[in-house]
């Protein structure tokens, strides 16, 4: 399949990116941990099948320094022995958020209590605002049939300018 459209040389979607993008800034700079932002954002990405925002994910949290066998385990993060507690309820917590439609009670009680152990308010918000953003940023991009491969780290701050 060939890419649909290009979001960004429409002169609406190239708006709305930038802002959608300067959005995500808020979450880049609050107090959840970068490693976490990037594992949740990668195993969203990872469930709506959305190859650019894998590509994307994963080379930025190469480039910050992620292990790459943990990066390799994402996907089956249940079954590794790599992530820690606090890791473990947050990648529930965007399985849950992103899945939706697949259970009526959308986050458990359950995994609500693991990551209000783990994080605090501010990191919540974070966390709430990441998995909403990552699924609406997979969505775009699916719908478009933006491929993944050609991100290079450090590309995000030309959407943001």
């Amino acid at each position: 399949m060939q890419p649909r459209f290009n979001l960004l040389t429409n002169e609406i979607s190239a708006k709305f990116s930038k802002r959608f993008a300067n959005a995500s800034m808020v979450i880049e700079q609050s107090p959840l941990p970068k490693t976490t932002q990037e594992l949740v954002s990668l195993r969203a990405s990872q469930i709506n099948g959305c190859g650019w925002c894998i590509d994307f994910h994963v080379k930025e949290a190469a480039a910050a320094g992620e292990d790459a066998v943990r990066l390799h385990l994402v996907a089956a993060w249940r079954e590794a022995t790599v992530f820690t507690e606090a890791e473990q309820a947050a990648l529930a917590f965007a399985e849950e958020g992103t899945r939706l439609a697949d259970a009526d009670t959308g986050v458990s009680d359950e995994t609500w209590a693991l990551v209000r152990k783990h994080y605090d308010d501010d990191q919540i918000a974070a966390l709430v605002c990441l998995v909403a953003m990552i699924n609406a940023a997979n969505r775009m991009a699916v719908i478009v049939h933006q491929k993944g491969g050609s991100y290079q780290p450090g590309d995000f701050a030309k959407y943001t300018s």
